[in-house]
């Protein structure tokens, strides 16, 4: 089901999203209603706080704007680890539309987090998928591309 997309300064946007229990058929939901809604608005990714709901839940597809769909679900992820080096990206975002920003991001990050069936996954990303991970965990943290500094 496609949801409203809550726009900034829509204070649900600012709020630490609680961990997931239990990957159960109401988080599933959550997870097909943020992929209807993402690829609905023509986004990569879609954090959960963007339709409302206050879980650590973000969705992204990073590669099917440039072919095959790629869908990737990450229910409670976290951030192991983030290289020095960083990256400068212009990026949108779904709930500030028509305002792209440049922000710099670490170039690889290591994460760990469940996918839709409760299964434990850890990978490195790096590139635009690392940048986008980053992105969608800002959300979850409450956390806006307007907070972080104009990257040259």
């Amino acid at each position: 089901m496609i949801r409203r997309i809550l726009l900034h300064p829509d204070p649900r946007l600012r709020l630490l999203c609680q961990p997931v229990l239990a990957v159960d058929d109401a988080v599933r939901g959550l997870v097909s209603d943020l992929f209807d809604s993402m690829y609905d608005a023509s986004g990569r990714g879609l954090a959960a706080p963007q339709i409302g709901v206050v879980q650590r839940v973000f969705v992204m597809d990073t590669a099917w704007k440039q072919g095959a769909p790629d869908p990737a679900v990450f229910i409670n992820p976290e951030i192991l680890s983030a290289s020095a080096e960083q990256q400068v990206n212009e990026e949108g975002c779904l709930s500030i539309p028509d305002m792209p920003m440049r922000v710099a991001r670490p170039a690889e990050i290591t994460v760990m987090w469940l996918d839709e069936t409760g299964v434990q996954r850890r990978g490195a990303f790096d590139g635009f998928a690392a940048a986008c991970i980053c992105h969608e965990c800002d959300h979850l943290d409450g956390r806006l591309i307007l907070d972080h500094e104009a990257a040259a």
